[in-house]
């Protein structure tokens, strides 16, 4: 099995293994922010080089929260069973912060879409995660969703 970037950060840093059940879902989705951040950000440099502005105000259209709400919905009967689960277990965490431009349902859908993120990545399932993503973004622009 070819060595992922977790697995690599763990050994360098000599951090054992942790069971990932022992984890919170807003604990997956601290981690899963900052992992589905890295791939839209790879995605959006990787698209040119242009100024720093644009390739923030183009990043900051996916990693906003009513985006990645209408992702999960859209991704929701994709998933599998045990995905499923973990993307409960996040929309239904409370927590502590709300974001100052989306609804309450809208944030807690992002946040549960993170936390699948931050699931699949500490069980070292990027090529799964990267396969939804990339489908939740055909299915967001395919059904001409608005994105607020």
């Amino acid at each position: 099995m070819e060595e992922g970037l977790r697995r690599e950060i763990l050994e360098r840093f000599r951090i054992g293994e942790a069971d990932i059940r022992t984890y919170s879902p807003l604990a997956l989705a601290f981690l899963g922010d900052a992992v589905y951040s890295l791939i839209v950000r790879t995605i959006v440099v990787s698209a040119g080089n242009r100024q720093a502005e644009k390739l923030h105000n183009e990043t900051t259209y996916y990693v906003r929260a009513g985006y990645q709400a209408q992702m999960g919905r859209a991704l929701y009967d994709s998933m599998t069973v045990e995905e499923q689960k973990v993307y409960r277990r996040g929309r239904n965490a409370n927590p502590v912060h709300k974001a100052k431009s989306a609804s309450a349902d809208e944030y807690l859908q992002a946040t549960a879409l993170e936390t699948l993120c931050g699931y699949l990545y500490l069980t070292d399932q990027m090529p799964r995660l990267l396969d939804l993503l990339q489908e939740g973004m055909k299915l967001v622009e395919r059904r001409g969703i608005t994105v607020t």
